[in-house]
Parts: C-alpha cells; structure tokens; sequence
C-alpha cells in the first residue's frame, strides 16, 4: 500500500473526489477468556459484543480507500482506571473525558456507602466492566470518532479540489463529515448527498419498479419532445426540469438576515435499479449556487454501490464477518463464525482490501474489464495475489 497507493496519490490531483460511505456491524463472538469459565459464570453469555465497520470508496472506481473496526485493542481497563483517577473523569461532562471516545468513558469510583442512590449506581457500572473484562481485550470506540479519524486520514491521503460524499442517514457519517471537512463546505467546495434505500423491498417488487421507471421515463420524454431514447439522457433533462422548481434548502429569515437551512426535502431517483427499486436522494448541504443543469448531473451519481461492492466481498470471502446464521431450533441467529478479537478483522480487511483494490478486476458500462486500481489512475496493471505476498 505504501509503494502502490500512498506514493501515487501524493503525486495524483483530482478535481472532484466522490465518496461513497457506509457502516455495517457485526457480534463479536462473545468467548470468554482463559480462566473466565465455570459456573460462577454463567449468564454471560448473552453478552452481545456489538461491532462497527466504517468502509469508504471512490464512487466511479470503486476503489477502497478504507475499512476500519470501530475498535481500539490497545486500551486496557487498568489505564482507564488511572484516567480516571488522574484527570477526575467520572466528574467530567462526557465531552471533556479523554476517553470519551470509548464505551466505557470512565472508571467508576466508590462513593460513600452513606449515599445508597448514588453506591446503587457504583455497583451496576463496576459489574458492568467486570463483566466485560472477561472477554476479549479492548474497548470499543464511538462510531463518530471512528468516522472523524476516518476521513481525517484519507483527506491526507488524497488531494481534490473538491469533494462530493454520499450516504444513508446516519448521524455519525453526517456528523463526521461536517466536521472534517467544515472549512470545504463553507467554501461551498464540499457536498453531502443522501442516498436513501427502502430495504424491506422484496427482489419481485423491486424489478417491477426497475421496469416501471424505465416505462415512465421514455413516456416523459416522448411527451416532451426529446427524441432521445437514452434513459440517462432522459433522467438527466427531467431532473434539469425539477430543479427549476424544487430545491433541497429553505430560506429562513431572522431579522434582517436570510440563510438556507435544510429543508428535509428528499427526490425520488428517477432510474432505479433491479435489486433496490426507485430509492430516494436527498442533499444536507447549500447547492443554491449551483444551476439546475448540474444538479442534475450530481444526482445522477448519488448510489451505494460502490461500498455495497466491497460490504459484499467481505461478506463472502472473510468467514469471521459472514452474516449470522440461524440457530436449529429457529429462536435466534447463531455467530458461531465470527471472530472473537477485531483486531485480526482488522488485518483481515486490510488484506482483502488490497486484494480488491488491484487484484479484482470488474466489467463496467464502458465494457473494460479493469481494477478499481486501475480505474482510479494509480496503477496500469492487474496484479496476481503472489505480487503482494512475494513483494521485494
């Protein structure tokens, strides 16, 4: 990665950089450490070790930039406790503990038994991380935190004039994004769009609608006057059209002054796609500078199938983060698979990774078979696999 990605990228200047971001999570499998078993133990068990993974992609390339486990494996609940002793955390707003980051921000200290309220408390945190303890070493960090260092690193990484990001709804990516790149957005140089998916869709209904936005568009388009037969051409004069009219901000007035705040106001894109049906985008940031023609062209970008690419190839080729499978008796899911420490998921997706980025080669609309690599400009070639396990 240091010879084929960091070096390249440092001599490589994009225009605009699209970014496609999405989590998905996973149960770490909740196995108790040496020494922690017996029948004084038991219970703890249904202690569900949730798990995030933040991974982001370049849109057109789908190349990786990351995939990070929302996990640090270095901290330990003996230097919590020290924290906590030495910078008086448990009397701290969370947001001014240093280890606000973790799970466990604090450690807690023993109040005066006096204080039956207050020592009630004492007891359920103290058994709360001894019951933790018992399991895999590390503590688990604040998605929102994992989203900032996220982006933080591969604004390093990458040099772009501009910048383009696209996800779900979800409140850590929003957050961390308005933050790592406020000064981009105030220059109006950086634009977050909403990508929002109905997944409870059955694969019938969403071919139906496939079929259905396909019919409607050529009709609009006959109706209009465009001779063109060309659904993207078509999408893109109809959304040219809407933004004449619709708008993703409203203007809000205080005294004398007027400023856009986002309105809550979100499209339906007029292609769908086989697997997902018509789905909805939306954008949180100001585009009132922008003319509807290139809107237009911007929403037309707006999916996930960039890291819905990679989500699934870490799905099928690493066992450890396999979806979950149904238990014999069909009360629950099983994760007999997953992997009890995320430190070697980390490593595990750090290989995949590189595998994917330069070893994976995929056929695109233009009809070239190339790697996400090569798509994106930092490589000519397609490596095998003994490139990068022999690499001199």
């Amino acid at each position: 990665m240091d010879r084929y990605e960091t070096k390249p990228l440092k001599n490589k200047h994009f225009k605009e950089m699209w970014l496609n971001t999405d989590k998905m999570h996973y149960l770490l499998n909740n196995v108790r450490k040496k020494g922690q078993g017996g029948s004084k133990f038991r219970g703890l068990e249904d202690l569900n070790l949730q798990t995030y993974i933040v991974v982001t992609s370049e849109v057109f390339s789908r190349y990786a930039f990351r995939s990070d486990v929302a996990y640090d494996w270095d901290t330990t609940f003996e230097e919590l406790a020290l924290d906590t002793i030495q910078y008086k955390d448990d009397r701290l707003n969370e947001f001014a503990k240093k280890n606000a980051r973790l799970d466990f921000s604090h450690y807690p200290q023993e109040p005066p038994k006096e204080n039956e309220e207050e020592y009630a408390q004492y007891t359920h945190d103290i058994n709360k991380i001894r019951h933790r303890s018992q399991y895999v070493d590390g503590l688990h960090v604040n998605a929102t935190y994992t989203n900032i260092a996220h982006y933080w690193l591969i604004k390093q990484l990458v040099k772009a004039n501009e910048w383009r990001m696209i996800s779900d709804n979800d409140s850590s990516i929003k957050t961390a994004f308005y933050r790592v790149f406020a000064k981009e957005i105030k220059r109006y140089d950086a634009h977050h769009f909403l990508s929002l998916v109905d997944r409870e869709k059955s694969r019938k209904q969403s071919l139906q609608e496939f079929e259905d936005a396909k019919q409607d568009l050529l009709e609009w388009g006959f109706q209009s006057g465009y001779e063109t037969k060309n659904l993207r051409k078509l999408a893109k004069y109809y959304l040219t059209e809407l933004f004449r009219r619709h708008t993703f901000h409203e203007q809000v007035s205080e005294g004398k002054k007027t400023f856009n705040k986002y309105a809550n106001q979100p499209i339906e894109h007029p292609l769908a796609s086989k697997d997902k049906g018509f789905h909805l985008v939306d954008c949180t940031t100001d585009l009132s500078s922008i003319e509807p023609k290139d809107i237009a062209e911007m929403v037309l970008e707006v999916n996930d199938n960039a890291t819905n690419a990679f989500i699934q190839q870490m799905r099928r080729r690493l066992s450890i983060l396999e979806r979950p499978l149904m238990t014999a008796r069909g009360e629950g899911k099983s994760y007999i698979y997953a992997n009890f420490n995320p430190k070697y998921a980390q490593y595990a997706l750090t290989i995949l990774r590189t595998y994917f980025n330069f070893c994976l080669p995929y056929k695109s609309m233009d009809g070239k078979k190339l790697t996400p690599a090569q798509r994106l400009g930092i490589t000519e070639k397609v490596f095998d696999i003994k490139d990068i396990i022999y690499l001199r």
